[in-house]
């Protein structure tokens, strides 16, 4: 029987080793024994098939094992490039392939022996395999037939085979002592391996029906765990509080759509009457309100709002940016204008003096409705009476940024709003612990945005175009990307291009220019003279692509278009065509990559951003649309919410039976979930092992 210290033994004293390697492995956060067994291969490869350079037939999963006999890295122009790299097996030869990947250059030497894994087709006469995976091999170290082999990710100077040796050793000597979370009759119910016999064939498959298997186990286990919390969170919001009743009447009713600038829509009606039905229970409200651009979302929150102040209770609307707080302070300062609704804005930028006036004024009751940023999370802030707390914007504030202004309200109705709408598998994870509201349609006269694709060969008669609108009377955008780098290039990027405008094609017209590095009272100027019609053309990074709400806007110029996410080029497209006329939209973009290319086309074939959002989620998962280090949940170590959904969707139904029959998890056979659940969740989800 091995030790029970094996699973916690630092990597330095495990076989093969040492102090030098075990300082790699901790690059990759592989600190014990157990941190190995579920560092899980990235991919595999397969070389079942293993032959010989004649044996090759077109379009076959092969592969080959050479060495390399000369490398060529050929730049074919405007930042592309061919890497082409000869391999020598005998008398025969084989190339191997890679576009626009100079980086693999570093990878091959002359004379390394290495083993090419992919599908082989003819050239002109020769072999060529595009894009095979890559291993490098010892010079005597065997490649036998009928195996997969794992990859993993790594880090300089650490390669496939000694971790692999190294977690040969790991299960060798640790496998045992891995508990089992799940108890016999549920692996059974479910078909589920157990995890003594997933771990080795998910490192060491013996063959792919058997790697299908142990893959299955963990996505599932991964998937499962993540979705207990998500109900055990849910759980704790609805048993765990007591929040204030607040019953809409016909009256009330009345009163706020008197105030309301136009009718709701049919879909804006149906919002409303799930919002208030949940704001009239004890239960605190914890609710996600979804909707395309220009659907009229602020429009269902201040009715939801109004209702609060009805009842004499305190509403507060937050923003993740002072702009788009601003903004919000405006759209219900006309709101409001003919009502005795008190309102104030907290924002970081205000005087002392009048920060500690408005400070006051909540914690006294003076003030109804608070429209404010992430300073209404600040120490000083106590409502004396908080009904309602909405959020906007709401997947760019942490887990625990909503959670603190939970606490600071005691209890209140909780509203988050986005206008990113979000694909179903990450409503299901990142928002599951939310009941969703979703606004299908727009108000009348909503204009859709003509969208072009440019490129240099457009760009005098796109001009051309913009000048003429902005001669009809017209205000317009540029808008430059935040690219990768230092604040100061990013501000020398957007400042460039606000120079070469106002000295060249846009020269005779007022432009401004707004970024994130200006003062919070220079940002404020600026938009006021364009909300004033003061300038005609707004100059900016992607600062803009919330919230600002200016009718008059109809053309946008956006460069580098392929820097842009598809979500957050939807975002930007929504800040034109917000009034009765049309609006027009080009993107010039340098799209390198058939993902690039293929985020763009879809941008510009339709406007509805709910096709748009599961587009870019299958083009580029979740970590692009909803950072998880901003949400603080973790990365997953196997599962793909793309290739998974149909495994996540069986482990909600899973996940919520649970809870529903044990809602503690506290009978024994769950104990051991719990407690994986708390470790792994109870930070990000505000979970404490009470069970």
């Amino acid at each position: 029987m091995a030790s029970e210290d094996n699973l916690t033994k630092p990597v330095q004293f495990l076989k093969g080793v040492g102090p030098k390697r075990a300082n790699l492995l901790k690059r990759l956060n592989l600190h014990i024994a157990r941190d190995l067994l579920f560092h899980f291969p990235r991919d595999y490869q397969d070389v079942s098939e293993l032959c010989t350079v004649e044996q090759l037939e077109e379009n076959q999963p092969v592969s080959v094992c050479g060495y390399v006999e000369e490398v060529e890295l050929r730049n074919t122009g405007l930042g592309r490039s061919i890497l082409g790299v000869l391999v020598r097996q005998g008398a025969q030869f084989l190339r191997a392939v890679w576009f626009n990947q100079p980086y693999m250059r570093q990878r091959f030497t002359k004379g390394q022996r290495v083993l090419l894994s992919g599908k082989a087709r003819l050239n002109e006469g020769r072999w060529e395999m595009a894009h095979p995976h890559v291993e490098s091999l010892g010079r005597n170290q065997e490649v036998s037939a009928g195996r997969i082999l794992s990859i993993y990710p790594l880090t300089d100077g650490l390669n496939q085979g000694q971790l692999r040796r190294i977690l040969q050793h790991v299960i060798d000597t640790c496998l045992e002592e891995v508990e089992e979370v799940f108890p016999d009759e549920y692996l059974n119910k479910h078909a589920l391996w157990p995890i003594q016999t997933a771990l080795p064939q998910i490192h060491f498959p013996i063959d792919r029906a058997s790697l299908a298997q142990a893959r299955r186990r963990f996505v599932y286990q991964e998937l499962f765990i993540l979705q207990l919390a998500v109900a055990l969170r849910r759980q704790s919001l609805t048993t765990g509080g007591r929040a204030a009743e607040l019953p809409m009447t016909a009256k009330i009713d009345s009163r706020i759509r008197r105030l309301l600038p136009f009718d709701l829509t049919t879909s804006q009606s149906e919002a409303v009457a799930e919002i208030t039905a949940d704001m009239a229970r004890s239960i605190p409200m914890n609710r996600l309100l979804q909707g395309d651009v220009g659907s009229g979302k602020t429009v269902v929150a201040v009715y939801a709002m109004l209702a609060a102040v009805a009842h004499g209770h305190q509403a507060v609307l937050m923003a993740p940016t002072e702009v788009l707080a601003r903004q919000h302070e405006q759209t219900l300062g006309k709101i409001l204008g003919q009502s005795q609704v008190r309102m104030a804005l907290l924002i970081g930028s205000l005087p002392r003096g009048r920060r500690e006036e408005i400070l006051r004024g909540i914690s006294v009751g003076e003030l109804d409705l608070i429209v404010g940023t992430q300073a209404l999370l600040q120490s000083g802030v106590e409502f004396a009476k908080l009904g309602l707390a909405v959020i906007d914007e709401q997947h760019k504030f942490g887990v625990q940024q909503r959670a603190g202004l939970r606490r600071s309200g005691l209890d209140a109705h909780y509203l988050v709003m986005t206008a990113t709408p979000i694909p179903r598998t990450i409503s299901m994870t990142m928002f599951g612990d939310l009941n969703v509201t979703t606004l299908h349609d727009s108000p009348p006269g909503r204009q859709n945005v003509h969208t072009y694709l440019g490129d240099d060969t457009v760009r005098e008669k796109w001009w051309d175009f913009f000048r003429r609108k902005l001669g009809e009377g017209r205000q317009g955008y540029v808008v430059t990307p935040r690219v990768e780098g230092s604040e100061d290039e990013i501000l020398g990027n957007v400042e460039e291009a606000f120079e070469n405008l106002s000295n060249g094609e846009l020269e005779e017209f007022r432009l401004n220019l707004i970024h994130g590095r200006l003062a919070s009272e220079e940002k404020q100027a600026a938009m006021t003279s364009f909300y004033q019609g003061d300038t005609q053309v707004l100059v900016a990074t992607s600062v803009v692509e919330v919230g600002v709400d200016v009718p008059n806007a109809t053309v946008m110029t956006i460069e580098n278009g392929e820097r842009f996410g598809l979500a957050q080029l939807h975002q930007l497209r929504g800040r034109i065509s917000r009034g009765t006329h049309s609006g027009y939209l080009c993107v010039f973009a340098d799209a390198k990559t058939d993902e690039a290319r293929d985020r763009l086309q879809a941008f510009v074939k339709t406007n509805d951003g709910f096709q748009l959002a599961e587009v870019d989620f299958r083009l580029r998962g979740p970590g692009d649309l909803f950072s998880t280090k901003q949400h603080g949940l973790p990365s997953f170590r196997i599962a793909d919410l793309n290739r998974d959904a149909d495994t996540l969707e069986q482990a909600r139904r899973d996940a919520q039976t649970l809870v529903a029959a044990d809602p503690q998890l506290e009978q024994s056979p769950h104990r051991r979930l719990r407690r994986m659940v708390i470790v792994r969740y109870g930070q990000a989800l505000e979970l404490s092992d009470v069970g």
